[in-house]
């Protein structure tokens, strides 16, 4: 059975992306289509598959869900944590979205 691993971003379409930690920022001159669609190219080359869109209030902004195959299947059901999250404390900012979406594995069925 498929399991996946989960990525979430956070878009302000006004020249903002945050994914899990990472600050992303449009480049002056730069297209809010051109920019945003930059970000989701950089992630599509790293095999994550956008599949849900949360619209966020103010209207520009929203949560991106992205998934991809979990390679070399691991075991059990223990929560795992992404590579750049381990480590930190429960009090630096996304952790809570981040334990949200890396609990699994998650399977399809």
């Amino acid at each position: 059975m498929q399991t996946w691993e989960y990525r979430v971003a956070y878009v302000d379409f006004r020249g903002r992306v945050s994914i899990e930690g990472e600050e992303i920022s449009m480049e002056r001159g730069e297209r809010r289509s051109a920019f945003v669609r930059s970000v989701l190219d950089r992630l599509g080359k790293d095999g994550w598959e956008l599949v849900g869109i949360h619209p966020l209030w103010p209207a520009e902004t929203s949560y991106m869900v992205f998934k991809r195959p979990i390679s070399g299947e691991q075991g059990g059901n223990e929560p795992r944590l992404l590579p750049e999250t381990e480590g930190k404390s429960d009090d630096q900012e996304g952790q809570a979205t981040r334990n949200l979406f890396t609990e699994g594995p998650i399977s399809e069925g």
